[in-house]
């Protein structure tokens, strides 16, 4: 099997050449392409980030350009990934105030393109790319006759060999499959030093809590609602009501919108000796899949309980594909957690809290037909930490999405998982004694 391997592509900015692309349109984006009345625009220019104001393509299955409008120039650093064929820019925290679906169809060599808080102060574009391409230039324009600083990347068609000559000498003997990134890029790893430090003098249980996606990585989305915002909201009113009740302490993956990627959310829990991880989502079907209601809980199992549980688990573990982060050689704790998952206690633990939270939340939420089921979420995957991923209901559903955003059905839900915890941290103590 091909090993894995980073690929970085530097490039700075540059005068285009005599056979420079041709392509439309540096002139006033169009009233398609007119920035989105949005009420967060006056907050964002109080933060002081750039504003990114328009985006646009141009161009043809040959060449094709990017254009983004700002409201001042900003550094860059843009590199290219091999299989899948994306580009990657990477830019300080910008405020995007671009109009709705902006990036969500291509043009030419661009099938689609993605934006977002990738970790804090720091932003990230990531093109999804129909081949192999070079980035022919990256540069910014000054303001100049009534237009604003503009970011450009202009994309040119390229065959594999060509692609894999473009990288550094000690990268292309052959071109790898993997996700890579870039070393100038990389998201700082979640350490202890970056966490809440564990108070040994406190016997209370530690639970982690895992909102979703988050930054660049909506999750699904459906009636102008993304899954990375309803998770978050979700996430911080159980932990609140956890805090309320004194009996545990809680730790967050994320607080805000930032992209944390998969490793890192499992470090968070076994660096901070967790005693529960519990990972918030809210899934979608396809149109072509039909229709699906309820909440569904999830554990950790190599082989997936159902096709559906499956699909969901590829699609959850492709969350740093979307962050455009290193999935190349796996760690040796990762490896590790794969040998160490047979342990059984762990797996018991996580199966028995599953089954008390389905009978709490039965009583109160609307659940799958199934509402248990199992996968090898990546998330899942601490052996020493009890997990489990709850899928609070489909944002397709119509019924189930006005349950998403509905407070009243919120709090509801957060007590009855409050409750499951209670039962189920009740049973384990008992179990455990208190000698151990």
């Amino acid at each position: 099997m091909v090993n894995r391997a980073n690929h970085r592509v530097w490039l700075a900015g540059g005068l285009l050449c005599a056979a420079a692309l041709v392509l439309a349109d540096l002139s006033v984006p169009s009233a398609a392409e007119a920035p989105r009345a949005d009420s967060s625009a006056p907050a964002a220019a109080a933060s002081g980030f750039p504003v990114a104001s328009s985006a646009r393509l141009a161009g043809d299955g040959k060449q094709t350009r990017f254009i983004l409008d700002l409201d001042r120039k900003i550094d860059f650093r843009a590199f290219a990934l091999g299989d899948p064929y994306r580009v990657v820019v990477d830019t300080p925290q910008v405020n995007f105030q671009l109009a709705a679906g902006t990036g969500a169809t291509g043009r030419g060599l661009v099938k689609a393109f993605r934006y977002g808080l990738v970790m804090p102060g720091g932003s990230r574009i990531v093109f999804d790319l129909t081949g192999p391409v070079k980035i022919a230039s990256s540069y910014v324009l000054d303001a100049a006759n009534g237009q604003p600083p503009r970011l450009v990347l202009d994309f040119e068609e390229v065959d594999r060999a060509s692609f894999a000559q473009s990288l550094a000498p000690e990268e292309r003997p052959e071109l790898k499959p993997a996700i890579a990134e870039s070393s100038t890029a990389t998201i700082p790893p979640v350490t202890s030093a970056a966490l809440p430090p564990i108070a040994v003098a406190d016997p209370r249980p530690l639970i982690v809590i895992d909102p979703g996606h988050g930054g660049i990585d909506n999750g699904t989305q459906s009636g102008g609602q993304t899954e990375k915002t309803l998770v978050l909201e979700f996430g911080l009113a159980l932990r609140d009501r956890i805090e309320k009740s004194g009996k545990y302490r809680v730790v967050m993956t994320r607080t805000d919108d930032t992209f944390i990627p998969l490793n890192d959310r499992v470090k968070v829990a076994r660096t901070q000796a967790a005693a529960l991880f519990v990972s918030i989502h809210a899934d979608a079907l396809p149109r072509r899949e039909g229709d699906a209601q309820g909440a569904t809980i999830y554990t950790l199992s190599d082989k997936a309980s159902d096709a559906e549980a499956e699909r969901l688990a590829d699609a959850e573990n492709k969350a740093d594909a979307i962050g455009g982060v290193n999935l190349g050689d796996e760690p040796t704790e990762v490896a590790d957690i794969l040998i160490d998952l047979a342990q059984r206690e762990t797996k018991t633990f996580s199966n028995r809290f599953a089954r008390m939270l389905m009978t709490e939340m039965k009583s109160t939420v609307r659940m799958h037909k199934n509402p248990l089921k199992s996968a090898g979420f990546r998330v899942l995957k601490a052996p020493d930490v009890p997990s489990v991923l709850v899928e609070l209901g489909y944002v397709s559903n119509k019924g189930d999405l006005e349950h998403l955003v509905s407070e009243s059905w919120r709090n509801k839900t957060v007590g009855s998982m409050v409750q499951a915890i209670d039962a189920f941290f009740a049973k384990r103590l008992a179990t455990v004694g208190p000698a151990k």
